[in-house]
């Protein structure tokens, strides 16, 4: 099984639902530990990606990611610009030419897309950030190609995952970013990018899951 450009439009569409859905919540999150900037931020950067997608609908799956990334850098304020596009644009990268990608291709690409975040936020797991989501992810994804695993099971799993890395953001002290300056204050709380990151990997499950 393997998931066609097409797929990858309608996860992208996926995406930007869910954040403009989450928007207040995402707020909130950041309002307790950064500068409650965070959900209008990613709706916006989303809402101008599919502004965008009629030019490039058409084109091979690198670059819709690649063009869903420099759309993200140029809108998105905030850490997240940066961060998010760079993710956006190495899935592109690891993607480029193709028409559809099997769960190994979407394993590269999502390895190559954490490892453009961490060197453009140098964030480790465990900093609480949208790290620790996208890590947990990650490592899940490599466990399921290892064991040659369907794609909707492996979906189900690497969803599961970022959904713990997420929820395990809750008792961290954050050590990068905004949420860095409340020190021990910044445990309790869950992270916003962590989130964002959760439900951008869930709409992707959500849009290629087969019954």
């Amino acid at each position: 099984m393997s998931v066609s450009r097409d797929q990858i439009l309608d996860w992208i569409k996926a995406c930007a639902a869910v954040l403009a859905e989450n928007r207040e919540y995402l707020i909130a999150l950041d309002a307790a530990i950064g500068d409650a900037d965070h959900g209008a931020n990613m709706d916006r950067g989303f809402k101008k990606v599919l502004e965008k997608m009629p030019e490039f609908a058409d084109k091979d799956i690198g670059t819709v990611l690649k063009s869903v990334g420099m759309s993200l850098i140029s809108t998105v304020g905030g850490a997240g610009g940066p961060l998010y596009g760079t993710f956006f644009l190495q899935l592109g990268m690891k993607s480029s030419g193709k028409m559809e990608l099997n769960l190994s291709d979407w394993s590269e690409a999502v390895e190559a897309g954490v490892n453009g975040v961490i060197m453009r936020g140098k964030a480790e797991l465990g900093d609480k950030t949208m790290v620790d989501a996208l890590m947990s992810a990650l490592e899940s994804l490599k466990q399921s190609v290892e064991k040659g695993s369907s794609l909707n099971g492996a979906l189900a799993d690497f969803v599961e995952a970022a959904r713990v890395g997420m929820l395990g953001t809750i008792p961290l002290v954050a050590r990068k970013g905004r949420a860095s300056y409340l020190g021990e204050r910044s445990a309790g709380h869950q992270d916003p990018g962590a989130t964002s990151s959760y439900l951008i990997l869930k709409a992707a499950a959500d849009s290629w899951s087969t019954n």
